[in-house]
């Protein structure tokens, strides 16, 4: 199982955010998700919002680190990039 985590530079809510990605799918998404004890309602549209705080932890649990750009490209490539208004996925 492969995820991956830009850094924490999206601004919300008074904090800084990071983007967890999969590259195979949701579901691998929503195991490593559920792992690092992230809820569910961090899920948005084709990622997991991470705060910056949390970030060390997802690169301990096997998050690769990679650029914002990277993480666009990888969810492009493998046909999982939601952009906003198209829809929630269905979720396992």
């Amino acid at each position: 199982m492969t995820v991956y985590i830009d850094p924490p530079q999206w601004p919300g809510h008074g904090r800084l955010w990071s983007h967890l990605v999969s590259d195979v799918s949701y579901e691998e998404l929503h195991t490593f998700a559920d792992g690092m004890g992230v809820p569910r309602r961090a899920f948005e549209r084709d990622h997991y919002d991470i705060p910056a705080h949390r970030y060390p932890d997802a690169v301990r649990a096997g998050a690769v680190e990679v650029s914002s750009r990277e993480v666009v490209r990888l969810l492009h490539g493998a046909g999982l990039r939601r952009r906003k208004g198209a829809g929630q996925p269905r979720r396992s």
